[in-house]
């Protein structure tokens, strides 16, 4: 929350959307109360809704959502405004997502590019903290599926992105996101895949998305694939993600490559060699805490 009021930008429009929980967050959202525009504490029927819930009472022309976990940096409003300002028409601006520990440490820096609808198409997935939305074409897609569970907001920055083209800001890095044990993309990691097929499947059938869907049909499916496997390895499933690997190779051998990491850690665990993810994540921490000390990019 504070990472949200502490924002250097003087429009700024704050509701806190809570799930009815116990964990203490409804004390902390009364603490800020005075400084919110509003909250809600009620049951919903899952984050989408809750989400949504959020969607409703802005009235602001650009919209994002940041889940408890996560946090912005310094000046991440001010430079999507600013962004927004060069690319009036957009369908959502967004930046590159650092990766924090459960105390707040850094440990990696998810890069996107300046990807398109058939770049999205094929599962190019870029991190909702660092997400900006055009309102008004928010509400023509009409915000988010309570269908979707896992890849809720790919399935929004979908939609919104075939009504016009998002703007990417490289360079900059506007939020962070929270990885730990209890996150939903390690602790329910098996349940992305299904939907990442299930998203494969409705593009194939949508008619927004023609005709690219029949012209990317292999890619779209070899990045469904490689998705599925990346977060099985996650999951500690490496048998099962090396032949998601496989078939996704089979479909786009480059799409598979790029993504040679993951790749060979789901190889390594299939192997049953130990504690090779854990040398591999220790050593990417430690350069990137080297590289990166103190400078976010923002």
């Amino acid at each position: 929350m504070r990472s949200v009021l502490e924002q250097d930008y003087p429009n700024l429009e704050y509701w806190v959307i809570d799930g009815k929980s116990k964990d203490g967050s409804l004390e902390l959202i009364k603490r800020y109360s005075d400084r919110l525009t509003g909250w809600v504490s009620e049951k919903d029927k899952g984050q989408a809704d809750g989400i949504n819930k959020g969607f409703e009472r802005s009235k602001g022309e650009i919209v994002a959502w940041l889940n408890s976990d996560d946090r912005y940096l310094p000046g991440a409003v001010r430079n999507a405004v600013a962004l927004f300002e060069k690319h009036p028409d957009a369908a959502f601006v967004y930046s590159d997502v650092e990766s924090i520990d459960e105390a707040g440490k850094s440990f990696n820096l998810m890069r996107y590019g300046r990807w398109k609808l058939a770049d999205l198409m094929q599962f190019n997935i870029i991190g909702q903290p660092g997400v900006f939305m055009n309102c008004q074409l928010l509400e023509k897609v009409g915000r988010l599926d309570l269908n979707y569970h896992y890849l809720l907001d790919h399935h929004l920055w979908l939609r919104m992105a075939t009504l016009a083209d998002p703007v990417y800001a490289q360079g900059q890095v506007w939020a962070q996101a929270r990885i730990h044990g209890k996150a939903k993309n390690v602790a329910d990691a098996e349940k992305f895949g299904p939907e990442a097929f299930r998203l494969a499947k409705w593009i194939g059938s949508d008619e927004r998305f023609y005709p690219q869907n029949a012209r990317y049909h292999r890619k779209i499916w070899a990045g469904a694939y490689r998705l599925n496997a990346f977060y099985l390895v996650d999951a500690g499933s490496p048998n099962k993600a090396r032949k998601l690997y496989q078939q996704s190779f089979k479909l786009d051998p480059w799409m598979a490559l790029k993504h040679w990491k993951h790749w060979s850690l789901a190889i390594a665990g299939s192997l049953g060699i130990k504690n090779f993810r854990a040398g591999y994540d220790a050593l990417r921490k430690r350069l990137y805490g080297k590289k990166h000390k103190d400078n976010h990019g923002a």
